[in-house]
């Protein structure tokens, strides 16, 4: 550990000494969040909506978790982007009846720009059920960096308000103390649309994993050069983790007897879900000036 530690603060070292500039020396292809619809967001769309067509003719995508119940989660949103190649998936948080937190790729991946939003809420499927609204109004952060992957947060406006009810509900945001807690060593669920694991074959259903958050330390020496204290990561052992297509949905914990929301879903490993990386998150405490003051 201690020589991997030596190891990056030489090559933090050279990069500054040197003025290279760390877009040219971060390798994208192994980042999952730039290029996201192309890659994965698209492509994944595609294969959720036949499988749940599939699941309509013979009843009968994070990764080692399950399948979550009508009202389990109810501040999930589920986002189809609209792109003159088809449609890409992710997630997001409703944080109250008029706007949705998720991730700035989902919108723009440094090459794909979305023309608009088909926000799902109250449904377990991403195709059918629930509360259904179309909208392009949509607030990046002013700094959103998809070369660095820095500041993925993106506020989306809803037309209309949504009416709540036992499936449909804001998850509260940190407050008071919670806003100077790292939260690292603390269980967290992720929740999305994503694969159940690598490979893996796709059935709709919105499922979720329980997580530990790790420190910032740990998560750089998987990411180096791309981690910020912006940034909060989960472990990615034993299998379990946010996968391709749960981008700009929830890290949830539970404090002071409720659920707040820690974390958007920013990227992971090109090279897997279940290769035992971390998953990184946007942290929500990082961005709360910035979320309140559009909310």
């Amino acid at each position: 550990m201690k020589l991997l530690a030596v190891t990056l603060l030489a090559f933090a070292a050279v990069v500054s000494a040197r003025n290279i500039d760390l877009e040219d020396v971060i390798d994208l292809e192994d980042i999952t969040a730039y290029d996201y619809h192309t890659k994965i967001g698209i492509p994944l769309a595609e294969k959720i909506r036949l499988a749940e067509e599939e699941a309509e003719r013979n009843p009968s995508r994070i990764v080692g978790g399950s399948n979550s119940n009508l009202g389990a989660f109810p501040y999930q949103a589920g986002l189809l982007a609209s792109f003159s190649g088809g449609q890409g998936v992710c997630g997001g948080s409703l944080l109250n009846v008029r706007r949705v937190l998720t991730a700035a790729h989902c919108w723009f991946d440094g090459r794909n720009q979305a023309s608009s939003f088909t926000v799902v809420l109250g449904s377990v499927r991403l195709f059918s059920g629930g509360t259904r609204l179309n909208t392009a109004s949509v607030v990046m952060h002013g700094s959103w960096n998809p070369s660095l992957i820095r500041n993925d947060i993106a506020i989306i406006n809803l037309p209309s308000n949504v009416a709540t009810s036992g499936n449909i509900a804001p998850i509260a945001l940190p407050s008071g103390n919670e806003l100077n807690n790292n939260f690292a060593g603390a269980t967290a669920t992720a929740s999305g649309f994503g694969l159940s694991r690598d490979g893996g074959s796709v059935d709709g259903n919105l499922r979720h994993v329980d997580l530990p958050v790790i420190t910032n330390a740990v998560c750089t020496v998987s990411f180096p050069g791309i981690i910020q204290s912006s940034n909060i990561c989960t472990s990615g052992a034993n299998g379990r983790s946010t996968c391709q297509g749960d981008s700009g949905g929830p890290l949830v914990v539970t404090s002071n007897n409720r659920r707040i929301l820690i974390g958007v879903t920013s990227f992971g490993s090109a090279r897997g879900c279940q290769v035992g990386a971390p998953a990184a998150f946007a942290r929500v405490t990082s961005f709360i000036s910035w979320i309140n003051q559009r909310l």
